[in-house]
């Protein structure tokens, strides 16, 4: 693992690294540990797969277990160290296909919310958490990166993303397509200018913070304000247990996300002009992760706009089919 430099020219991130590290442990090299490289067939992986998946985990865990283990036999192969990888083009009932990662949330398809369970989220949200959960539907941000913004990335009606926050630290973005500039709508904006001159914060705070001011943590959030209102907003729905009532609900950090994608598709962008939005490192990923969203999911109305005022989808479809993918980050969402 210290030697591995990743399958592809962008390298490894030492986060995955990391995850590479803790899955061989727990699962690969217990089970396969004792076996030559090249005596590793595809019904060992099979086996390994099915032990995994016993534990009543879910299929992406299952996908994820098995990830480490391709890439070492697909790096043994290419070294000439076995001669035959019998991961190629390997595939596992236990695994369904790949989502996109969520830091920080369960690994399961998101899809989006439409219009009125968008409208009613937000009604049920505390006042103090409505525009942070209005700016992710709005920026399309990851979470970590969301959390990480500080007041020097916001300049007037542009937004800088050049960091975020990951697993206890503060990290750049996901890939280097994640680095993007965007233009905020006006009521977001002044929004923002609001905040910022109520809290008299400096350049180099946190724009969105929990209680006296700390870093936002994303599981007490989930539990204690978004799922509750989640519920009350019936898009999820309390539950008894035997210590009280909790909500569950299928919105997540990264439905906003979505329902970010879902809108600037239903505005005519396209598939390109969203992936650079979002910042995914190819448009084919883009439309393979929201795609279903333009035939199930897209919300008919133009974007919604909370009581901010926002000025959602304040251009023209054709500006958007007509610029290139540089000139759309410089438009209005």
């Amino acid at each position: 693992m210290e030697s591995y430099a990743g399958r592809t020219s962008r390298g490894i991130r030492e986060e995955t690294r990391a995850d590479y590290r803790k899955r061989l442990e727990a699962d690969a090299i217990p089970f396969l540990g004792r076996m030559r490289l090249s005596d590793i067939e595809a019904r060992d992986l099979d086996a390994l797969a099915a032990r995994v998946a016993s534990r009543g985990v879910k299929p992406n865990t299952v996908r994820l277990a098995l990830a480490p283990v391709k890439a070492l036999l697909a790096t043994a192969h290419q070294r000439g160290e076995i001669r035959s990888n019998p991961s190629a083009g390997y595939r596992t009932r236990h695994t369904t296909p790949t989502v996109e990662t969520v830091e920080g949330e369960p690994e399961t398809p998101v899809k989006a919310l439409d219009e009125d369970e968008l409208a009613r989220l937000l009604g049920e949200l505390p006042n103090e958490w409505r525009l942070f959960f209005e700016f992710l539907v709005q920026t399309g941000l990851r979470i970590g990166e969301a959390i990480e913004l500080r007041w020097r990335d916001i300049e007037g009606d542009y937004l800088q993303v050049s960091r975020r926050f990951y697993r206890g630290r503060v990290a750049p973005p996901k890939t280097s397509y994640g680095r993007r500039r965007l233009r905020l709508s006006p009521g977001l904006s002044q929004a923002l200018w609001n905040l910022r001159k109520k809290t008299k914060a400096g350049d180099d705070e946190l724009v969105f913070t929990a209680e006296r001011g700390a870093r936002i943590e994303q599981s007490n959030l989930a539990s204690r304000v978004l799922k509750p209102a989640a519920a009350e907003a019936g898009v999820g729905e309390w539950v008894e247990t035997p210590r009280g009532r909790r909500a569950e609900t299928w919105v997540g950090f990264h439905t906003f996300r979505h329902t970010c994608a879902s809108m600037l598709f239903r505005e005519g962008w396209n598939a390109a002009q969203v992936q650079r939005w979002l910042g995914h490192h190819k448009a084919s990923f883009t439309l393979d992760t929201y795609i279903h969203l333009l035939v199930e999911d897209v919300p008919q109305p133009a974007f919604f706009d909370a009581k901010v005022g926002h000025g959602w989808a304040t251009q023209a479809a054709e500006t958007s089919r007509n610029a290139e993918p540089a000139e759309v980050l410089e438009t209005a969402v």
